[in-house]
């Protein structure tokens, strides 16, 4: 029977019916430190050892029907706003990483290159096939390779009625049991940028004398993905199999990777979240709810409350990155990059600050200590391949001069639509998805924001003197990038543009926690409506730029060190939906 939420017309694909998907699907999954529950800890971390896909899980995600979420509403799916899907997704990251990229988040990724680029026909079948519970893979870098996607060692060369494909591509997720598969392959042997084409294939069709699947591979982070490899050798495909236009493919690949970084980025949020529950369930069992004063309660509180902070830092500019694909979809491939460029850098980071917490029990693979390791090994791998922290860095940096000159401290701010958690958004328009526009409206937001702050407060004034603190460093930065494109040659960056694009990523992160804050004055959450923890973020991130930064006022620790007990007690997620959670 077809589930009513598949037929639920656009108008109540609203927040109601959002936030009931999530409902339903955490209270499905239940309560993960229970050990009698076959969907939590213990029967997931048994998978893992055996380097087996987390068949619980993956029987649950089946009745759940989660694939429609990957599905558009106009094919019969869910699929309406990005912002939706990540939420939907969160409880599947919450629980287990590999879960959640091995079920379907690579569908996805293939899916979305679909329905941005394929024709009608090809659009319907791969709906049908989700929505018949299907998969799809994608192929898009060899591992040789890595962050360039250009190199394939693919060849995709004309003859009689298609292609024939020579080479091969090691690693692809699902492949063994997908029935579509999106490779992107060489189609012209000369450089330039319609090299490259993207062909959707069934794999179950192709000629097995030409087609050869190589055995899996288990790899060190994310054991239970189904990784194999495919070989090809004079392999015929039809001229129906080409998606999007022949030539296509690196501008097909740039597009789908502002959404596809953007939404893995955006979910990450949610293994942290388990990790940061992790480490204050330990603190609790460990001092038995009584908190003695001391050197070490300390220092196991500023660990706690600075993951806590980092979170909803990182989770200030997801949510931007996420709404700026239906908001401000020509700004979004900056956004996407930098939220991806950070990835690593703060959340990994996080989770390492949190084994001070954890003492030994970091080391632990079992019970429900067990999660918290098997997240610091998942977790990093998200940050790699094609869409890593070079090929960010390849994207933003080439953008700055000309942000520089043409939008910063001069262009019009963002909508507050932007940052409006649970607003509505407009359509998605991958056509209006831009390469490089020339503008940043979230830095724009950031100085129009930092002369509005009111309140004479201890919180409000540290918030007002970080965020004009920031300004300065945005305008040292303006000076930097400018005066570096006066002597850099066009075609190969100074050194120094890493290190003034990692400071661009870290004040855009800021832009999106002012913004964030600014926008939940009066709203529903009396703690995102406290500056309390904008300020802190804010001091984090003057830290990291190496900003001379006063003390924060006492009532700030306080302020979040009582909030981080507070989800824990009342068991609500620690990102900033603020969303009931079993366990």
């Amino acid at each position: 029977m077809v589930s009513p939420l598949l037929t639920a017309p656009v108008a109540e694909q609203c927040e109601e019916a959002v936030q009931a998907r999530v409902t339903e699907l955490e209270d499905l999954l239940g309560d993960p430190t229970d050990s009698a529950n076959p969907l939590g800890y213990a029967g997931l971390l048994s998978a893992d050892r055996a380097a087996v896909p987390f068949a619980a899980g993956e029987s649950l995600l089946d009745r759940f029907r989660l694939a429609a979420e990957f599905v558009p509403r106009e094919l019969g799916g869910r699929l309406g706003r990005v912002d939706a899907l990540v939420r939907v997704m969160r409880p599947v990251f919450r629980r287990d990483v590999g879960l959640a990229m091995g079920y379907g988040l690579t569908t996805y990724m293939a899916a979305s290159d679909v329905w941005t680029t394929g024709s009608d026909g090809q659009r319907r079948r791969l709906a049908e096939l989700l929505l018949d519970g299907g998969r799809a893979a994608i192929a898009q870098h060899e591992t040789a390779h890595s962050n360039d996607y250009v190199r394939s060692q693919v060849t995709g060369r004309r003859a009689a009625g298609g292609f024939l494909l020579n080479g091969g591509k090691p690693l692809i997720n699902n492949l063994e049991r997908a029935g579509a598969l999106v490779l992107f392959c060489r189609t012209d042997p000369e450089p330039g940028s319609r090299s490259h084409s993207v062909l959707l294939l069934d794999p179950r069709e192709l000629p097995y004398t030409h087609a050869v699947v190589t055995p899996r591979r288990s790899p060190v982070g994310l054991r239970g993905l189904r990784f194999a490899g495919i070989e090809f050798d004079g392999c015929p495909v039809p001229e129906s199999a080409l998606l999007g236009p022949e030539g296509g493919g690196i501008e097909t690949a740039l597009r789908s990777f502002q959404i596809s970084r953007t939404v893995v980025s955006a979910m990450a949020v949610a293994a942290v979240d388990t990790s940061l529950r992790t480490a204050v369930r330990f603190d609790h069992e460990r001092s038995g709810g009584w908190h003695p004063a001391g050197a070490d309660r300390s220092r196991t509180d500023a660990a706690l409350a600075g993951a806590f902070v980092n979170l909803l830092l990182y989770d200030s500019l997801a949510v931007v990155a996420t709404r700026a694909l239906h908001v401000l979809p020509a700004e979004t491939s900056v956004y996407s990059a930098a939220l991806k460029y950070l990835l690593p850098k703060v959340l990994t980071e996080t989770m390492y600050d949190l084994s001070i917490v954890l003492g030994a029990g970091f080391y632990t693979r079992e019970g429900t200590l067990g999660i918290f390791q098997k997240h610091v090994r998942d977790v990093p791998v998200l940050s790699l391949g094609h869409a890593g922290t070079v090929a960010c860095q390849a994207t933003v940096i080439p953008q700055m001069p000309r942000l520089a000159r043409r939008s910063w401290f001069q262009g019009d701010e963002a909508p507050k639509t932007l940052f409006q958690l649970r607003g509505e958004v407009p359509p998605l328009r991958t056509d209006r998805l831009s390469l490089a526009c020339g503008r940043d409206s979230l830095t724009a937001s950031m100085l129009a924001i930092s002369e509005s702050i009111e309140g004479g407060g201890p919180a409000e004034r540290a918030l007002r003197a970080l965020a004009a603190q920031l300004v300065e460093e945005y305008r040292e930065l303006r000076t930097r990038v400018l005066a570096l494109e006066a002597t850099a040659a066009p075609s190969r960056p100074k050194a120094a543009c890493f290190a003034l694009m990692d400071r661009y990523a870290l004040l855009l992160a800021a832009a999106a926690v002012l913004g964030v804050w600014y926008h939940a004055r009066g709203g529903p959450d009396p703690f995102l409506a406290d500056p309390c923890w904008a300020a802190a973020a804010l001091h984090r991130v003057a830290g990291r730029l190496g900003a001379r930064a006063g003390e924060l006022p006492p009532e700030c620790a306080t302020r979040i060190r009582h909030e981080v007990q507070l989800r824990h007690a009342v068991q609500s997620s620690y990102d900033l939906y603020n969303s009931p959670i079993p366990g």
